[in-house]
């Protein structure tokens, strides 16, 4: 994945409570950067409503994470966190995640994630309405519209 094509990046830092007692960053850890830098990314790509987070009702689940571990981070690690949207299907859409230590350029993991738009009331994948894509499309416009 080339981190040109990425244009949403976010920085965290690997925090005490996140490491092992050699200082290296806990594999599960990962997940949390890619949820944060997805809400970051939401934010972003003005996905959040205007009243925040979850005042509009609508609802999306995290149903895959995908992970591959490349390198170690350890405490105190500046790293950015790539993300982008890649492709839009008729009820989910696919992020892919490149998490780089900031001092190196090291790539220490990458990863993919698919969130499923959710109907609030029977709680099953809906179709993702078209002021989302939409707002996706404008963010990224290389995004994929798969159709089924």
């Amino acid at each position: 994945m080339d981190l040109k094509n990425f244009k949403h990046k976010t920085t965290v830092k690997v925090r005490f409570h996140e490491v092992d007692m050699l200082g290296v960053c806990n594999n599960a850890v990962y997940i949390n950067y890619f949820e944060h830098a997805r809400l970051e990314y939401a934010k972003e790509a003005g996905l959040i409503p205007e009243g925040g987070i979850f005042s509009d009702g609508k609802l999306f689940f995290m149903v895959r994470n995908e992970i591959n571990y490349r390198g170690h981070s350890f405490y105190d690690d500046e790293l950015d966190v790539y993300s982008k949207v890649t492709y839009i299907k008729n009820s989910s859409f696919g992020y892919d995640h490149i998490v780089v230590r900031k001092k190196s350029g090291e790539v220490i993991v990458d990863g993919k994630g698919v969130v499923v738009f959710v109907d609030p009331k029977t709680k099953k994948s809906t179709p993702v309405t078209e002021e989302i894509i939409k707002k996706i499309k404008v963010y990224e416009p290389d995004v994929k519209i798969i159709r089924e």
